[in-house]
């Protein structure tokens, strides 16, 4: 199978059972979004759901957020991973947030990659889902699910080159879509250890399962390199 004839098979199969995917952070705001995003870094939306309430009760705006000091953030976000790195930043973020963008989260990544905490792919995901942008953030599922469908090549063993194939397949209004796509597929059915890949429907596009079939294998271990 071609690998555009996988993106298609792919792009009808989640526009059909998934036509409106959204992330799963909880957030109200641009401000709210990016705080949860940079709290996301290797750690669970789910925990960061259960934290941010009382993040943002406490410091319900960047100007809030500016004026407290990493000690008292930490007490808030201490059940997050890396809490002292994310404490600093966050605050950190506040004031440039303030202090050099009028207190508006900017769309373009160049921007966003100069606050505190923001990489590359907190950075995409608030283009995409705020400014809808055709940007692809790559996180450890988009980056295994990628490779596991045969969406992007095997030599791609970087996030910048698997967003960079990726981007290049989808068109720039499936992009914004497609990042949840594969975030919530290698969440809840294409896990790392033991996919599911029985309960999965697009089985029929997948590289992976075409192997497993083939060999009479259980699983594929695709050996990629970790990512944060």
């Amino acid at each position: 199978m071609k690998k555009q004839e996988r993106y298609t098979g792919i792009v009808d199969y989640f526009s059909t059972h998934l036509p409106n995917p959204e992330t799963e952070l909880q957030y109200t705001n641009p401000y709210e979004l990016i705080v949860a995003v940079v709290l996301s870094a290797q750690c669970t939306d789910k925990r960061v759901n259960m934290v941010t309430p009382y993040l943002f009760d406490a410091y319900p705006t960047a100007s809030a957020l500016a004026s407290a000091t990493p000690d008292e953030v930490f007490q808030i976000i201490r059940s997050i991973s890396y809490p002292n790195n994310k404490a600093k930043h966050l605050v950190g973020l506040g004031k440039m947030l303030i202090d050099e963008f009028n207190n508006v989260v900017p769309g373009e990544i160049d921007q966003l990659v100069k606050l505190p905490g923001v990489g590359r792919k907190t950075a995409n995901v608030i283009a995409s889902v705020i400014h809808n942008l055709p940007t692809m953030a790559v996180d450890t599922h988009v980056f295994r699910v990628s490779h596991r469908l045969g969406l992007v090549s095997p030599k791609s063993k970087t996030p910048l080159a698997v967003e960079k194939e990726l981007v290049k397949n989808f068109t720039d209004e499936q992009i914004p879509k497609a990042h949840h796509w594969l975030i919530l597929h290698g969440r809840y059915t294409c896990l790392a250890r033991n996919p599911k890949c029985g309960e999965c429907g697009i089985t029929d596009f997948c590289k992976s399962f075409e192997k497993i079939q083939k060999h009479g294998i259980k699983a594929v271990d695709e050996k990629l390199p970790k990512i944060g």
